[in-house]
């Protein structure tokens, strides 16, 4: 939408975006969905934490209602993970000052899936993000092309 700056509007367009995802699940159209929720990210920007709180409350409301759909009414999985931090670093702590700017840490690769297949997974520790894409082929057991330089997180 069209404003200003994205703490005068912390959901963004995450809702919409959460309704056509879950939709196209039920209607069986895909068999992978990759979504990029900006939300955390756009509103880390702008330094107003409190902006910055609304949109993750609202983010956890659109996956948890996407993981419904996925794992609990479907069986599927869900990996959820991001190529860098920014919403969880927003003071720098030694000066006090606000943080805009991307933080450096590991970021989350959480699998989700029915407790049946999901609870025999075990990854391997100290991933990187070229390891994120061969882990998603080997979930829906596809090849990984030799142009791939990472590696699959899941132990065997």
């Amino acid at each position: 939408s069209d404003v200003k700056s994205y703490d005068l509007a912390p959901n963004m367009s995450a809702g919409v975006i959460t309704d056509l995802v879950v939709k196209n699940i039920q209607n069986r159209i895909y068999d992978f969905i990759a979504i990029n929720f900006a939300n955390p990210d756009m509103l880390g920007h702008t330094g107003n934490l409190t902006a910055t709180i609304k949109s993750l409350e609202k983010m956890d409301q659109c996956l948890k209602n996407i993981v419904d759909e996925v794992v609990t009414k479907n069986k599927g999985v869900v990996i959820i993970t991001a190529d860098h931090g920014n919403a969880e670093e927003m003071i720098d702590i030694p000066s006090g000052k606000i943080d805009t700017e991307h933080s450096c840490f590991p970021v989350p690769f959480c699998v989700i899936g029915p407790a049946e297949s999901i609870k025999k997974i075990k990854l391997r520790p100290n991933g990187i993000l070229a390891d994120v894409a061969p882990t998603v082929l080997y979930l829906m057991k596809r090849d990984q092309p030799q142009e791939m330089t990472g590696k699959n997180l899941i132990i065997k």
